[in-house]
């Protein structure tokens, strides 16, 4: 039954039903997790494990550095980095999950005895709770794999009118009014990949930590009159326009905003323009529906106009008073309104 099982899983998994499947499980996912774990947990017999110690941790230890062997040797096979694949063999080191229905199938089918099937167990559950402490230690001392800078020129000695920090998607479509403009632009990122990626279409972006005072500096965001944060970390974005105003007051430092708690952060950060990622496009959805339901195009964008002031006011009570401050100004559909406004915080 449990082969089946997992080969129906594996089947399904790539299947047209996979989505619905998924929606079917997820409410039942993470019992069953628990359940698994708290049914490895027990299987373990520490008596076996007492009277048998120098078997059982020499199989533990076979067992993942054999496993860890293979899987290194695979990775390189397939071309990976040695970085890539030593990662891959510490990670998946550790016995599988499916041993355990193999080793009760075999002491049904007498193959093996209990004190076996303990001992077997016993190394491939010692495995598992290994693996954690074991990619743990890797990481803390492990080599870290260094960047590649084949194709990416770091920044240095540049003036523009307009600086953007992070080219991603943001950032991408932030440039295109800059450019049409006809103003100057100088475009820092710290991922060599985007930076590869946007030559092809046609972008100079270099390679620079717009967290760095010194690199911001050499970006040209002294002399620039704008400075544009739209790196998609909400803590290093907040941090840069701090660092980005003491450095260049001269400059308006616009950032991309991930909700209205990460504005308010950058509002006490000193930023002088922030837009928060989906404010904009929910406007336009809200102005459409507001159309739909019979009103003008006049009529829509009266009272679109009215939402924006309505939420520039609850921004304001929440500057001074905290997140839920302005909540009153929500406009709810329920007739106990408090009951309706504790999760709004787009």
């Amino acid at each position: 039954m449990a082969m089946g099982a997992f080969l129906a899983g594996v089947l399904l998994s790539e299947s047209t039903f996979r989505h619905q499947l998924e929606a079917d499980i997820e409410p039942f996912r993470g019992l069953l997790l628990g359940l698994f774990f708290l049914g490895v947990g027990m299987s373990l017999d520490l008596a076996a494990v007492a009277s048998n110690w120098p078997l059982i941790v020499s199989g533990v230890l076979a067992l993942m550095v054999v496993k860890a062997l293979c899987i290194y040797g695979v990775a390189r096979l397939a071309r990976s980095s040695h970085i890539d694949a030593l990662d891959r063999a510490v990670l998946m080191a550790q016995g599988g999950e499916f041993a355990f229905v193999l080793f009760a199938a075999a002491l049904a089918s007498r193959v093996i005895d209990p004190v076996v099937n303990a001992n077997m167990t016993a190394i491939v559950v010692l495995s598992m709770a290994l693996t954690p402490l074991t990619v743990l230690i890797h990481k803390r001392f492990a080599r870290q794999a260094e960047v590649s800078m084949d194709g990416v020129e770091a920044v240095g000695e540049r003036t523009a009118t307009v600086l953007i920090v992070g080219f991603g998607r943001v950032g991408q479509i932030a440039s295109q009014g800059v450019l049409a403009r006809g103003a100057s632009l100088t475009i820092i990122d710290n991922d060599t990949q985007v930076i590869r990626d946007a030559e092809s279409y046609g972008f100079k972006v270099y390679y620079g930590d717009g967290s760095r005072p010194d690199v911001l500096h050499a970006a040209g965001a002294h002399a620039a009159s704008a400075v544009l944060v739209c790196i998609d970390d909400r803590a290093a974005a907040t941090h840069i326009a701090e660092i980005a105003k003491h450095a260049c007051p001269q400059a308006r430092v616009l950032v991309r905003a991930f909700d209205r708690e990460h504005a308010v952060e950058l509002s006490r950060a000193g930023a002088d323009f922030f837009v928060r990622e989906t404010f904009e496009s929910a406007l336009l959805l809200g102005r459409e529906a507001v159309i739909a339901t019979g009103a003008s195009a006049e009529e829509a964008d009266e009272v679109m106009a009215e939402v924006r002031r309505r939420d520039a006011s609850r921004f304001d009570l929440e500057l001074a008073g905290g997140l839920f401050a302005g909540r009153a100004l929500v406009l709810g559909n329920m007739a106990n309104k408090d009951a309706a406004h504790g999760g709004v915080t787009g």
